[in-house]
């Protein structure tokens, strides 16, 4: 059998030597235990995005979060002293889900001036006092101050509000994030606020949908139609410029050009009609390049993916941006959310090239999300349980090794001393 030559001295996955370059396991993604015990090591201790500040405009606006990796919901809300909060989703009285319409389990979004729980009719007020209670000389000794709704740790960075489930968060957001984070602490994202939203529910682990986007390796097969006539040569190479870890999260960046948008070949045709589509509108407003975007200094720069662990992805073009978010509802299962955002269109013409954009990315991500399936039954028949990844992988292979790390060291935490 043919041997392929190592990596180069010097490779990116060298550069990080606790990687190791050794196959790997991906066992962290397919057994029902493991999963139980990243549920309390990962998404009850990591401070995980829930949404952003312009999904709250006014005093009172509030949104809902179902967090199913912690069995648990969540009110993000603006108050009248314009400081956004969070809490439990739980009304103090009899435990009653406080926030909801039609079916308990859906996400919700509005806004109000107090929360109603529905069965009791005890009220809350934006800051989560309570502020009323039916019949209260029924109760016994009751002091309204000790029934507020229960606060869950909240933080803003750029826009993005972060919550944190643990009661003692080890870190502040800001130190979570880290510098090669809040390198982009200028980056304008507030002035793209126009969005397209969409949701999948996938069978696979959420890591595994995860890798498909820290890694460009399957491009040329995958995305075939996507990419022109060279790269989808025989050993052609397709390889991004730069890689980076800072901690829990990681980074690429790609280089990228539009002179590829002039090939006929691989461009559907309403991406011509329109000069609108895989890398966005081929024209865009002018937005201030941060610092942070292009750590690599590539030339020409097309795209930085930032991978906030453990399940956020802002993917930065040229003057608008991607997000994803990854929600574990079980070990082989998750729900998958995303947006472009866009500076808001000023013509006719700017909305649809945006609109387009869109439908082509989807279709993108979902060539990606097809695969999902087939690569989780087969981790799952247990029959293999050592991958070799590529230097184009290391992205992979250190989100995996994060996820165990942290899972470990959750465990040695609860471990009797001396055991």
């Amino acid at each position: 059998m043919p041997k392929w030559p190592k990596p180069a001295e010097g490779s990116w996955t060298e550069h990080y030597p606790e990687l190791g370059t050794g196959p790997i396991s991906f066992r962290d993604s397919t057994s029902p235990e493991f999963y139980e015990l990243e549920r309390e090591a990962v998404f009850k201790r990591a401070w995980l995005n829930v949404g952003r500040v312009e999904e709250l405009p006014r005093v009172g606006s509030y949104l809902t979060k179902e967090i199913d990796a912690a069995k648990t919901s969540v009110i993000v809300v603006k108050g009248r002293d314009q400081k956004i909060r969070a809490f439990y989703n739980v009304c103090r009285h009899r435990g009653n889900k406080l926030v909801w319409n039609d079916f308990p389990n859906d996400e919700v979004r509005g806004a109000c001036r107090q929360f109603t729980c529905k069965y009791h009719g005890w009220r809350y007020d934006l800051e989560g006092a309570l502020t009323f209670v039916q019949q209260p000389g029924e109760f016994f000794d009751l002091d309204a101050e000790q029934y507020g709704l229960s606060p869950v740790h909240c933080d803003i960075w750029n826009g993005f509000i972060f919550i944190n489930l643990d009661p003692e968060p080890r870190q502040s957001l800001r130190d979570f994030l880290g510098p090669m984070i809040t390198a982009l602490d200028d980056y304008p994202f507030e002035m793209m606020t126009e969005r397209y939203d969409f949701v999948a529910h996938n069978n696979s682990n959420w890591k595994i949908f995860a890798d498909a986007f820290q890694e460009y390796y399957h491009v040329p097969s995958l995305h075939s139609q996507q990419v022109p006539t060279a790269v989808r040569q025989p050993n052609a190479s397709f390889e991004c410029g730069h890689f980076q870890i800072d901690g829990p999260h990681r980074l690429v960046s790609t280089a990228g050009t539009r002179r590829w948008l002039l090939d006929p070949e691989y461009m559907y045709p309403v991406e011509r009609a329109t000069r609108s589509g895989l890398v966005g509108p081929w024209r865009t407003p002018e937005t201030h390049q941060s610092a942070g975007l292009n750590p690599g200094g590539i030339e020409p720069w097309g795209i930085t993916n930032f991978q906030i662990f453990p399940n956020l992805e802002i993917l930065i073009y040229h003057g608008w941006y991607l997000l994803y978010r990854y929600w574990p509802t079980s070990h082989n299962t998750h729900k998958f959310e995303a947006y472009n955002a866009f500076h808001p269109a000023r013509t006719v013409r700017e909305r649809i090239e945006h609109e387009v954009a869109s439908v082509v990315l989807k279709e993108f991500a979902l060539q990606d999300a097809g695969m999902l399936g087939g690569t989780q039954a087969a981790l799952e028949y247990d029959v293999v349980d050592d991958f070799p990844l590529s230097d184009q992988e290391i992205l992979v292979r250190h989100l995996h090794k994060t996820a165990v790390d942290w899972v470990e060291e959750y465990k040695a935490q609860r471990r009797p001393v001396g055991v």
